[in-house]
């Protein structure tokens, strides 16, 4: 992976490629950002660019370098990452007895997250950490001689997963390293570190992806269609991995959205319409019947289609992105309805029906009473 195949960041990548060209690298930085904002992506291309610009005039020997960097098996490459005991090793985990999945894990998704790491060992139940074992075996390698004679990189993948003993036990290294050894921690969290190894790295903040990135992405090399690109990117928030599990899950908002369609309209119907009130709470007794994960996908699709009522209510073309799939379902025509009376009350009733759920609360309660509330709040009259 080079820098060209990391999403956004340009500032970010230029900076690096800087430091490279100029020789000024510092021997231990910290990348702080989401996972899903490229952290590992950059931090392998960053290694690539150091690993391999002894080659630049040898073309021959610069693809191999680059061929050993993208299958994670160059010899002066390493990776430190969150392990803890499985079905296959019993004690004494450390990353380099999980270097296959590993490998297996960046190359399907760089961007992926911790828990998705601990379901690829199949221990997502329990805490991935990287103890004291993981910090002698960093200090045995980071001793030895480059392989190539060029720069030896550690990549920390969740270095805030380090326990203190482990590292204390690195300290000295990130204090006093080797010649040419780069130590690069990546980190969601920079207070779960040791403020000692925080103070003797250079930080790069890395901020949260643009929609344009991510929807140039999704239709550049996942092949989807602009609006639907576009509807998952501003659902992303600027994390990539979330983008890339909306698109798996996309196939849900067609449901989701006659789902939402029947639901408004009996609430319309439903002042002073007994039998509109019967249909809301059939509604309710069915949505109670499915998986609490799916119940929750919906109220957050709910959230965000409430939004782009309100939106297209106050006219903010630009941020729009929903097109209703059902023909008898225009959202323009629902926005009226949608204004800064009740938008606050209903976002408020939809996010406390998903901490209910997620407590285990009682669905059908749960939605019944959500379908009232709706009743009574879509009817409010927007204030002049």
């Amino acid at each position: 992976m080079d820098f060209s195949e990391v999403i956004g960041q340009n500032h970010l990548k230029s900076f690096l490629s800087k430091t490279t060209e100029n020789g000024r690298v510092p021997h231990a930085q910290l990348f702080v950002g989401r996972t899903g904002s490229g952290l590992l992506p950059m931090a392998i291309a960053y290694a690539r660019s150091l690993l391999c610009s002894r080659h630049v005039n040898d073309p021959a020997a610069l693809q191999a370098c680059g061929n050993m960097v993208d299958k994670l098996s160059h010899p002066d490459l390493h990776f430190v990452f969150p392990v803890n005991t499985n079905s296959t090793v019993k004690k004494h985990a450390v990353s380099d007895l999980f270097l296959d999945e590993w490998r297996n894990f960046v190359s399907s998704n760089p961007y992926g997250s911790m828990f998705e790491w601990l379901q690829q060992l199949g221990i997502e139940n329990k805490q991935g950490i990287i103890n004291v074992d993981e910090a002698a075996d960093i200090v045995k390698k980071l001793a030895l001689k480059s392989y190539e004679g060029g720069y030896k990189i550690m990549i920390i993948w969740k270095a805030e997963k380090m326990n203190t003993a482990c590292a204390n036990k690195i300290l000295k290294i990130v204090e006093e390293p080797p010649d040419k050894t780069v130590l690069l921690l990546l980190s969601e969290n920079e207070e779960a570190l040791l403020t000692t190894i925080r103070s003797r790295c250079q930080t790069l903040y890395f901020p949260l992806l643009s929609e344009e990135d991510i929807s140039t992405q999704l239709i550049d090399y996942k092949g989807v269609e602009d609006k639907i690109a576009r509807r998952i990117a501003h659902r992303a928030a600027g994390d990539f991995n979330t983008a890339l599990h909306i698109l798996e899950q996309n196939a849900d908002d067609l449901e989701f959205e006659q789902w939402f369609v029947d639901w408004v309209r009996m609430a319309f119907r439903a002042k002073g319409n007994k039998s509109a009130i019967n249909d809301l709470l059939k509604w309710s007794e069915e949505l109670a019947g499915g998986g609490r994960e799916t119940q929750k996908k919906f109220l957050s699709y709910c959230i965000e289609l409430f939004r782009q009522a309100m939106l297209q209510n106050y006219t903010a073309e630009s941020l729009l992105y929903f097109e209703a799939e059902d023909p008898s379902f225009d959202l323009s025509k629902f926005a009226p309805f949608v204004h800064q009376n009740n938008i606050f009350d209903i976002t408020r009733e939809l996010e406390d029906a998903i901490y209910h759920i997620e407590r285990n609360g009682n669905a059908k309660i749960i939605f019944s009473d959500l379908s009232i509330q709706l009743t009574r709040l879509i009817h409010r009259k927007e204030l002049v």
